[in-house]
């Protein structure tokens, strides 16, 4: 792209829409922004891209900028059939993501990491990998760092492991990872994409561009992920729980990959087959690099976990409080309380996404899980898949503050209260971690309440302690 010679809507003020329209202004391109939210966090946004030359553009000012620009860059979170790409698409204009003009400007390898559940893991534990290796690795794309912010620091010999999410497979044309890895694919996001058939299609293109000296790292067990290996020309690296595939597996309590033994299952830090899945696809990708066995063996002893996955966050008067807020789609909730062990009472709501719940219904009732408080926006479309289900332990309630209070009064000592919604946040956050983090908040609260002589006994403990030295 000649940049100078081009203006750029960048819409979506998100963290990926402020990272684009910095990289645009200083390569010198016409930059104007939009968002269809006016906030404190979108305002404080424009001030300081307009400071670097940007210009923000009103709703009524929306038709003149379509006719003034030349591409548009769309948030992931604004879908391709908003009003506004359908502008652009109608005028013959250019529509792309923020990745996409990243990854268009790398030129470094990539690996790329989709797939419905797992992403965000797989791609940490391939981050601490590389970087135990002493190679310039960054997380970036769906997680992490946008994709634009990093490119100098890449350079031409780091490597861009980047989490790639069926939203920016929507708007991402040029991306031809030396890896691509596909975890699984279950349904998701509904709601934005219509059907699990377009589902599947988009969580494909990754292999879209892959040349016969690329990779792809496949999940054996996915019968849907199986069938990707007809739709690219990439070398097929399997990776399975159940058979020795020639790639990598599970064998004797050893994770390997091609007969040789990488890393103990039982030395993983992370547990759960969902865990174990993920590391055998990091094994996969970071083998293909060269990476010895004894590395990769420590970075993953080492690697304690993805924030807002599975985090056992407080214990109040016995109660554990484990934040999984990262658990978005029924599938994420389904691993959740397969892991967890002993009792506990889960948090289920938010945002629909457009699938059925019964299926997780389905799981809990062969789980721990001894009560369900279900909350949010979503809260009676989840309480008819129960009633469907024969699952009648429950409370039904909206506000997701009370929600967290009721959960706790009706969990016991040795139980869990454990956040795991299998639903979106947006009904009253604006992402996952914003929920996470307020239900390790309400956690403290509770503990201060609940539990007062406890944060007493610490004040005189460090008292002590002090007036010791």
């Amino acid at each position: 792209m000649l940049f100078e010679r081009q203006n750029f809507l960048v819409a979506g003020l998100s963290r990926s829409g402020v990272s684009a329209a910095q990289y645009l202004a200083a390569h010198r391109a016409g930059v104007y922004l939009y968002d269809d939210v006016d906030d404190e966090t979108v305002r404080a946004a424009e001030e300081t891209l307009q400071s670097l030359g940007c210009t923000p553009v009103k709703k009524g000012e929306l038709d003149a900028a379509v006719e003034k620009c030349d591409v548009l860059v769309l948030s992931p979170g604004i879908p391709v059939d908003h009003p506004l790409p359908i502008a652009f698409k109608r005028a013959g204009k250019r529509i792309i993501g923020e990745a996409e003009l990243g990854i268009s400007q790398l030129r470094c390898p990539i690996v790329a990491v989709t797939g419905t559940n797992g992403k965000t893991t797989t791609v940490s534990m391939l981050e601490a990998v590389f970087k135990g290796a002493g190679k310039n690795a960054i997380a970036c794309g769906n997680v992490g760092k946008p994709v634009t912010s990093c490119i100098d620091e890449l350079g031409e010999e780091g490597i861009a492991v980047a989490e790639i999410s069926s939203f920016q497979l929507e708007t991402l044309y040029s991306l031809k990872p030396h890896v691509a890895v596909v975890l699984n694919v279950t349904e998701d996001h509904l709601n934005r994409h219509y059907t699990l058939d377009n589902y599947i299609y988009l969580k494909s293109r990754i292999l879209k561009n892959s040349a016969e000296s690329e990779y792809a790292v496949l999940n054996y067990d996915d019968p849907v992920v199986r069938g990707f290996a007809e739709k690219t020309r990439a070398k097929v690296i399997w990776f399975s729980a159940k058979e020795q595939v020639a790639g990598g597996y599970l064998s004797d309590g050893w994770l390997c990959f091609r007969e040789e033994r990488v890393c103990r299952e039982d030395d993983l830090s992370v547990g759960g087959m969902h865990n174990r899945m993920n590391a055998l696809a990091a094994v996969c990708a970071a083998k293909l690099f060269g990476v010895p066995n004894e590395v990769i063996a420590d970075a993953l002893k080492n690697f304690r976990g993805v924030k807002h996955r599975l985090q056992t966050v407080a214990e109040v008067r016995g109660v554990s409080f484990i934040d999984d807020s990262k658990a978005t789609n029924v599938d994420s909730a389904v691993q959740a309380v397969s892991s967890v062990k002993g009792e506990s009472v889960i948090l289920l709501g938010g945002k629909d996404k457009g699938y059925s719940y019964e299926p997780l219904f389905d799981a809990i009732k062969d789980s721990g899980v001894v009560h369900a408080v279900i909350y949010g926006e979503n809260a009676f479309r989840i309480l008819g898949a129960a009633l469907k289900r024969g699952y009648t332990s429950l409370s039904l309630c909206r506000p997701f503050d009370l929600a967290v209070r009721i959960a706790f009064l009706t969990a016991k000592a040795g139980q869990s209260v454990l956040l795991s919604p299998a639903s979106a946040s947006f009904d009253a956050f604006r992402s996952y971690e914003e929920r996470g983090d307020r239900f390790v908040e309400l956690a403290g609260i509770l503990k201060e309440e609940y539990e007062p002589h406890k944060a007493e006994e610490q004040f005189e403990e460090q008292f002590e302690e002090e007036d010791s030295e």
